[in-house]
């Protein structure tokens, strides 16, 4: 906590909440568009230049945004992303989140590609941490039926990852020599998913990296968190 950096040449944002109740943070956002992805975006904001700095020494520098597979539930709400005229639910408001971070990474892509600087949304795969301690048995419920149907459509089995390979794709994304000057795109299972918008097995939402809604979501960011990305 004492130590001062003066360069970075990855970061990785992967913190989270999921499906939780109805709640607001202490800034007053929608709990889990608050965490997921406000949270992140003003990180991003304050550490940046020392990325560019790493980038600067290293010739690249890299940034890993956790984004899930729940992406597929839902769009970002960019109309009403705190929920104060839509009927709230726990789990269109956690896919909401994860499309967010999709789209902030096409945002990050766009705006310091040019600096050397790239990003990667990561989908880590189903596996079991403390990031489901909001959910109620029905939600447990919902989501194992979700995994087991998804798999049948694939005819795979339901297969939960161990941690260190859920954290096996984020490390790929900071690291893999063949991403080498590509960003702006989504990732899964050690590799850059397809855009599809049918599978619900893998793939990526043509909706999570569209330039408009990641433009439209980073105006919307950027007045939320008074952060600007100078």
């Amino acid at each position: 906590a004492n130590q001062r950096f003066e360069k970075i040449d990855v970061l990785i944002n992967n913190a989270g909440v999921m499906a939780c109740p109805k709640t607001l943070t202490k800034d007053g956002f929608e709990m889990q568009f608050g965490t997921n992805h406000l949270g992140h975006f003003a990180l991003t904001k304050h550490l940046m230049p020392l990325l560019e700095a790493g980038a600067g020494r290293a010739g690249s520098g890299r940034i890993v945004n956790l984004s899930s597979r729940g992406h597929h539930l839902s769009p970002a709400q960019l109309d009403d992303p705190n929920f104060e005229t839509s009927e709230y639910s726990p789990w269109e408001s956690y896919g909401c989140s994860k499309s967010a971070n999709a789209l902030f990474t096409k945002g990050l892509e766009d705006r310091f590609a040019d600096n050397g600087i790239h990003a990667y949304a990561v989908h880590p795969g189903g596996i079991q941490t403390n990031l489901g301690r909001h959910l109620t048995e029905e939600d447990t419920k919902f989501l194992m039926e979700r995994m087991k149907k998804n798999a049948g459509e694939s005819g795979s089995p339901v297969v939960l990852k161990s941690i260190p390979q859920g954290a096996a794709t984020q490390v790929w994304a900071a690291t893999a020599s063949e991403l080498d000057g590509l960003g702006g795109v989504y990732c899964e299972d050690c590799h850059v998913a397809q855009v599809d918008d049918v599978s619900t097995s893998g793939g990526v939402r043509s909706y999570a990296l569209d330039k408009g809604n990641a433009d439209r979501l980073w105006a919307i960011s950027e007045q939320m968190t008074g952060e600007n990305f100078a």
